[in-house]
């Protein structure tokens, strides 16, 4: 088994997928703003997932799902001032993909510290 056979890894891919495509739509003038941070806190979800599967020790596993979880609050954060500023109405992202993934991480974190 893998990072890419976790189903909080696959979800995480197709939320950085959603950011990209929202991002096509936000206004020029942020591109090396508030654009550039919400790629970066989004792609730095399935990395930090990937590479801690990748460790192969449960402990270093459970501490790259918490820099998971800790980009996934970023994103968040970015998501709620991109909303504020009405540039893109990222309530569905927030409510639906943001709540999900931050579930399962959790729910993964208990099951390393669990084994």
């Amino acid at each position: 088994m893998t990072h890419k056979d976790l189903i909080v890894w696959q979800k995480s891919i197709d939320l950085v997928v959603v950011i990209y495509e929202m991002t096509k739509q936000l206004p020029s003038d942020e591109k090396f703003g508030i654009i550039s941070q919400i790629k970066r806190s989004s792609v730095s979800i399935p990395s930090n997932i990937a590479e801690g599967a990748g460790r192969g020790i449960d402990k270093e596993f459970a501490r790259f799902i918490d820099i998971a979880s800790g980009s996934l609050s970023e994103l968040e954060t970015q998501l709620i001032i991109i909303g504020r500023l009405r540039f893109y109405d990222t309530s569905t992202i927030i409510d639906k993909d943001i709540i999900e993934i931050r579930k399962m991480l959790f729910g993964l974190k208990k099951s390393l510290k669990n084994r």
